[in-house]
């Protein structure tokens, strides 16, 4: 019988599937490309979407970020701190995601998913039910942070794929 965290491990499966599939075979114009001016691109999206998978599961995880651990910031070269996840981006910000390929963008996404994977994989149902942030009502457990992080991820990728059908489409 599956487990809560066999599930959870399940869907992060799903949005490294995803994730793959919005990237593979995009070169610099495509990743770049912005339905207008204050549009996300690819690249973006696929990039924000794992900064943020990878700060929040570091965080409860009580890890360093593969971001900086493995030094993907350095790899990505973008001109932003290392702490920087792409939440409230300005377009211009969104627009500064640039140079970095499909094979980076998979790349530091697969290795945000092994060291998640890697955390909820040993989690249980308790571990799961654990308070993580008092500032909510009601408080945020675990479950819910990484139930959270999952749908964060989805939407995103989500996007990612619809830009990727319009790009296609416009060339043709």
């Amino acid at each position: 019988m599956a487990t809560n965290a066999d599930m959870l491990v399940d869907h992060f499966g799903r949005i490294l599937e995803e994730v793959d599939a919005a990237v593979a075979g995009l070169g610099p114009a495509e990743l770049e490309a912005r339905l207008d001016d204050e549009a996300n691109s690819i690249a973006w999206l696929v990039w924000h979407l794992t900064r943020v998978q990878d700060d929040h599961i570091a965080e409860v995880a009580g890890l360093e970020q593969v971001w900086t651990a493995k030094g993907w910031h350095e790899k990505f070269g973008l001109p932003f701190e290392p702490a920087e996840t792409g939440y409230g981006h300005s377009a211009e910000e969104v627009a500064a995601v640039r140079g970095v390929t499909a094979k980076q963008l998979a790349g530091y996404h697969r290795a945000v998913h092994d060291q998640t994977v890697a955390y909820v994989r040993g989690l249980s149902d308790e571990d799961l039910d654990r308070v993580i942030d008092k500032n909510w009502t009601p408080p945020v457990t675990l479950g819910v942070r990484l139930v959270s992080v999952i749908g964060d991820d989805l939407e995103h990728v989500g996007q990612a794929a619809f830009v990727r059908g319009v790009v296609e489409r416009r060339k043709g």
